[in-house]
């Protein structure tokens, strides 16, 4: 094919400029005005929430709601290692460190690892973690919906009860997905464990441009997030402030592309599991690949699909990448592993496999909400030849 056929890219339409106009017209253009509200309220209905506040990025609401959970200098988190950095970075940016945890064959956190590592490598006395080796204490785990997979959140909200910790659910990828059976049934990704965080960046399921979403059902907690996320202003007219407040702010123009976009969310995921069966298809009758599966108790919003390319394809993983982009068919290996990044070496690490795994075998492949049939049987095409 003559065109490139990209990876992931927003999927937009002209309907959007009345609300951007709109936005010109009465010069409402940053951090203030009527579609940041109605913004926050359709996410909140969709995802069956009380409120929702809306941040900068999907990084700074994770900062946020780390801040908020009382993670504090000199603790520790647990963190997967197969994830994007920016679900990693705010545990350092307020001076605590990272615990790496492996991943199981959704590529979400182990939850059997996690529980033999707090049940053996942990004291939990008096309601606190204590971690042996380190002395430090734990305060809470970040789970990452992975490219839109749930994870097993009974399991975990079970381990969180157990051992008095906090919940961090980085649903950065997963907006739409949710569990069909289940404690949890017709429950959201984001919205079971004490703050959910989404992400509205150009490659997500909808976008904004940038920009997050925070979601909760403790009130209190998401009323301390919106004020830190304003400056921390005691008294807006006299320019208080007791505290240290972010400009976490997202902007009008922002939630004016954000309030068209989530309308069309059921139609953009409808496509993406239409165009994930499709590949499914094709891709089972090629020896040596196959694609990641997706939890059949859940209804993902099927972000991102995996390949994974086995020793008995024709050319290795790396190979595959190369050729591929030399067709004009954009493809991205998984993120290099957390715990062996430079500012991540010396963090410690429990019983990491399955995560090495996936990061030498799998690959992404296209998969944007307009992406068309004969675009996905030409990659079928290009992994057949």
């Amino acid at each position: 094919m003559s065109q490139v056929i990209p990876l992931s890219v927003p999927n937009l339409s002209l309907d959007i400029l009345e609300n951007l106009r709109e936005t010109i017209e009465t010069g409402w253009v940053s951090t203030g005005g009527r579609f940041i509200e109605e913004f926050e309220k359709k996410v909140a209905a969709y995802v069956g929430t009380e409120r929702a506040v809306s941040c900068q990025s999907g990084t700074a609401g994770l900062h946020l709601a780390l801040k908020v959970l009382g993670v504090e200098y000199g603790d520790e988190v647990i963190v997967p290692t197969l994830t994007f950095i920016a679900a990693v970075n705010p545990v350092k940016y307020l001076g605590a460190e990272p615990v790496f945890m492996d991943c199981d064959d959704t590529l979400n956190l182990d939850v059997n690892k996690l529980e033999a590592f707090l049940e053996e490598e942990c004291q939990f006395t008096d309601g606190t973690v204590i971690n042996k080796s380190t002395g430090k204490k734990i305060k809470a785990i970040i789970v990452v919906h992975v490219f839109g997979n749930p994870a097993s959140m009974e399991r975990l909200m079970e381990i969180k009860e157990k051992y008095n910790l906090k919940l961090l659910e980085d649903a950065t990828e997963a907006l739409g997905s949710y569990y069909k059976d289940g404690t949890f049934a017709y429950r959201h990704c984001g919205t079971i464990g004490d703050i959910g965080v989404y992400s509205f960046n150009a490659n997500k399921i909808i976008t904004t441009g940038g920009g997050g979403m925070i979601v909760s059902n403790n009130g209190e907690l998401l009323e301390e997030i919106s004020f830190l996320s304003v400056q921390a202003k005691t008294d807006p007219l006299y320019f208080t402030h007791d505290e240290v407040g972010y400009n976490y702010r997202m902007t009008n123009i922002q939630a004016a592309f954000g309030t068209h976009q989530i309308d069309q969310l059921e139609s953009f995921i409808d496509t993406k599991i239409n165009n994930y069966n499709l590949y499914s298809n094709g891709i089972e009758h090629i020896e040596g690949l196959g694609l990641l599966s997706f939890r059949k108790d859940t209804r993902a919003n099927h972000w991102f699909y995996s390949l994974i390319v086995e020793e008995q394809y024709k050319v290795n993983r790396d190979e595959l990448l190369i050729q591929l982009n030399n067709f004009g068919i954009q493809t991205r290996p998984l993120w290099g592993l957390i715990h062996k990044q430079k500012p991540y070496c010396a963090n410690q690490s429990y019983r990491i496999e399955n995560a090495i795994f996936y990061e030498e075998r799998l690959l992404n492949i296209p998969c944007s909400s307009n992406l068309k049939q004969e675009q996905v049987m030409e990659v079928l095409k290009r992994l057949g030849d």
